[in-house]
């Protein structure tokens, strides 16, 4: 295919394709986080890309111009890059791709995924997706998912992971498990959920969730330590933060007990409309004479 750029044949095949996508469906870069610490740990090396000329309105998702030392500008464009990792005695071999949410021609775009996975014989398409949702970052990362088939989806109910129902505007993960069905490639989503007050940076917790659930789910063996640390530290500088801000501590603190009153098993959210009649109310509490708050 004419956009998708090939710099090296692997000679080898390639059961397990881990994806993720930048943009609206990388909530505080959780998902691309949790991709790029596998392309490093797992020594992957990029392959193959997608020219990115046909599929991004770059009015929207713009190129970024730096310089360097010398003062020289160069211009960086949406990347589409996959990466190979050959299998060894404690992992299958694995192909990471990290990509951008693609503004146009999402069946077109899609078709350079569906090749690799027919060229490399893939087994099964694990997508990472992450989400903001009225959750506290003080508890476990709250987890869902999808699957192409029941089969798939007992398998992750057995992680304690429930079934995403959501239905409404949706994005590539959805087009792209989609395409998988039609093309007989079992596809499974995991989607982790992000605490929406603290969305502006980095989430390592909700990355190290993702990287937890993939590697239990799949033959992956990958030292997520590192990650772990960083989901810990980012949880009590947060925490740090919000102990100076009373309101925004107050409606934590009723997350929380959200949380707890429910019983909530590791991997599951309380129903999402329950959780914005909390924020509203909170926030109706917080200014009395204020406009009433669309939840739109």
């Amino acid at each position: 295919m004419a956009s998708l750029i090939i710099h090296e044949v692997p000679e080898m095949d390639f059961p397990l394709m881990v994806v993720c996508f930048a943009g609206w469906p990388d909530a505080a870069e959780s998902a691309t986080g949790a991709v790029r610490y596998l392309v490093e740990k797992l020594g992957a090396k990029k392959f193959a890309e997608i020219d990115p000329e046909d599929f991004y309105d770059f009015s929207v998702v713009r190129p970024n111009v730096e310089l360097d030392s010398e003062g020289n500008r160069s211009i960086t464009w949406p990347s589409n890059d996959f990466y190979y990792c050959p299998s060894n005695e404690n992992s299958p071999g694995v192909i990471l791709y990290i990509g951008t949410e693609p503004n146009l021609k999402w069946r077109a775009f899609l078709k350079n995924l569906i090749s690799l996975t027919d060229q490399f014989n893939v087994e099964l398409v694990v997508s990472l997706g992450a989400l903001l949702d009225a959750v506290p970052h003080t508890r476990d990362t709250s987890i869902t998912g999808r699957a192409s088939s029941p089969e798939l989806l007992k398998q992750l109910e057995l992680l304690g992971l429930q079934n995403s129902t959501y239905q409404g505007p949706t994005g590539i993960h959805t087009a792209f498990m989609d395409a998988c069905i039609k093309g007989n490639v079992p596809h499974v989503s995991i989607w982790g959920h992000v605490p929406h007050y603290v969305n502006s940076s980095p989430n390592p917790k909700v990355s190290h969730a993702l990287l937890e659930v993939l590697t239990g789910f799949v033959d992956l063996s990958v030292d997520l330590d590192d990650m772990k640390e960083a989901g810990r530290n980012f949880v009590h500088e947060v925490s740090q933060i919000i102990d100076g801000q009373v309101d925004v501590k107050s409606y934590v603190s009723r997350l929380e007990k959200r949380y707890d009153d429910l019983q909530i098993p590791s991997g599951e959210v309380p129903r999402h409309d329950l959780m914005i009649e909390e924020l509203e109310d909170f926030l109706k509490s917080q200014r009395p004479n204020s406009e009433e708050i669309d939840g739109s």
